[in-house]
């Protein structure tokens, strides 16, 4: 049995709906349609020297909407070969648009993300149209990482090689977990057997960097099953594993299960076990000579083995967002794109960007921002911030930091501020109390 922690007041432990990851800040439900015109007016700046600047590709298309999953995706007959056809389309179109911008036009990106959905539901002829219109717009040629999400029964062997000759450096495969009953209670249109199978091709194909996803808390999991997952995982030898913690927003299937019957707990397993299993994971992984490098991530060589998406992105890059409901950030303003596919498309073939909201950053917003994502990572150096904003963030957040060291999930010198494994298993749950004060009570999405 994987020991779990004591948890007070009673039933504060307990999964709940809602989101618990904090991906960014301010909170996406202040962002609103006035911050879109701010996102307008800083394309048309040119762009803050020195600043690193990367691409989101968001491709929403999956075999099978998952359980748990809160993302924009588009299934069956949604997910028709001609809507495909439509959406790269608007893409592209987009990609253009971007490109003549005073901000981004003749700008080279560090890294490519194609997130999802499942990227890999592409034909091998979508990507390398995908690829290739992506390149006309805005060269690769100052590339450092490609990183690519993909889901183990798309994954055919042709696939896997085209994606390795298109360039993709960072091959991300959907796990989840090696149980098939586990697999199918959740949603997941793929079982073990495609995994293992996805894996070998893909060494075979010559992917070097290779990341597994577990998700902690699924429906049914089991302590037992835990450690099977984990082992296996370990078994596999991949550059990365990442692992995180079952939440259920309200957009979810579980949830609307939930709402259905009138219930508020999610049958799922609570926080403190969540915790212990991804502990109990963090350590196996060391033991096999893994480095945990945040809050969700195990890296067999951090120094050879770098996500750069992640590295660029949490320190305050330009990041162009492209597709339906996409997330971008440039100079100081967050925006999104039309969440809904129909709109989307429109604006796009009528030469206009689809940018929905958005929000202009305050440079403390700037400041929190960077300090919360950087913490993730388990630690922040105040040297870093007292160059970049000219803020003793000791200082600065000297209330919260306080308490979360009182209650032993971090300790702060005048150079450093460190989590504990404690605090690193529950950073998403600490950085709430960093967040200015109107901000911290709100709805987060």
């Amino acid at each position: 049995m994987i020991a779990v922690e004591e948890i007070s007041p009673e039933g504060a432990a307990k999964t709940t709906a809602g989101n618990y990851f904090v991906g960014n800040y301010p909170p996406f439900s202040f962002w609103n349609a006035e911050g879109a015109q701010c996102a307008r007016a800083a394309l048309a700046q040119p762009p803050v020297p020195g600043t690193p600047m990367g691409i989101y590709v968001h491709l929403p298309f999956c075999r099978r909407r998952c359980h748990f999953c809160y993302f924009r995706v588009y299934t069956g007959r949604d997910a028709r070969q001609d809507r495909v056809g439509q959406y790269l389309d608007a893409v592209e179109q987009e990609t253009a648009l971007y490109g003549q911008t005073p901000l981004l036009g003749g700008r080279r990106p560090r890294y490519v993300y194609f997130g999802g959905g499942t990227p890999s539901f592409l034909s091998i002829e979508q990507l390398t149209r995908l690829f290739n219109g992506l390149q006309r717009h805005f060269p690769w040629d100052e590339i450092e990482e490609i990183a690519f999400e993909s889901e183990p029964g798309t994954l055919t062997d042709e696939k896997l090689h085209a994606l390795k000759g298109l360039g993709v450096t960072r091959l991300s495969i959907g796990v989840e977990n090696f149980d098939d009953e586990i697999l199918r209670s959740n949603g997941r249109a793929h079982l073990s057997k495609e995994v293992y199978r996805a894996y070998e091709v893909a060494r075979a194909a010559g992917f070097q960097q290779i990341n597994i996803d577990l998700i902690a808390g699924m429906l049914n999991e089991t302590d037992v099953n835990w450690k099977e997952c984990v082992r296996k995982a370990i078994d596999l030898e991949p550059e990365c594993v990442t692992v995180y913690q079952m939440e259920i927003p309200f957009n979810t299937k579980i949830y609307k299960e939930m709402h259905e019957k009138g219930e508020i707990v999610a049958p799922v397993a609570d926080w403190p076990t969540k915790r212990a299993w991804v502990d109990y994971a963090f350590a196996e992984m060391e033991k096999a000579g893994y480095t945990i490098t945040s809050g969700y991530t195990a890296i067999r060589n951090p120094s050879v083995n770098r996500f750069q998406y992640r590295e660029y992105l949490w320190r305050g890059a330009d990041m162009l967002a492209l597709g339906v409901a996409s997330f971008g950030h440039f100079r100081g303003t967050h925006y999104q794109n039309e969440k809904d596919f129909g709109p989307y498309i429109e604006r796009a073939a009528r030469g206009e960007l689809p940018i929905a909201r958005g929000m202009a950053l305050s440079d403390d917003d700037r400041l929190i921002r960077e300090f919360i994502l950087l913490l993730k990572l388990g630690r922040a150096d105040a040297a870093y911030f007292q160059g970049k904003f000219g803020i003793d963030i000791l200082q600065r957040f000297s209330e919260p930091l306080n308490r979360h060291a009182a209650a032993g999930y971090l300790t702060f010198g005048e150079d450093r501020v460190t989590l504990t494994r404690q605090g690193l298993l529950r950073v998403d749950e600490l950085l709430h109390e960093f967040f200015r004060p109107e901000h911290r009570t709100a709805r987060y999405t």
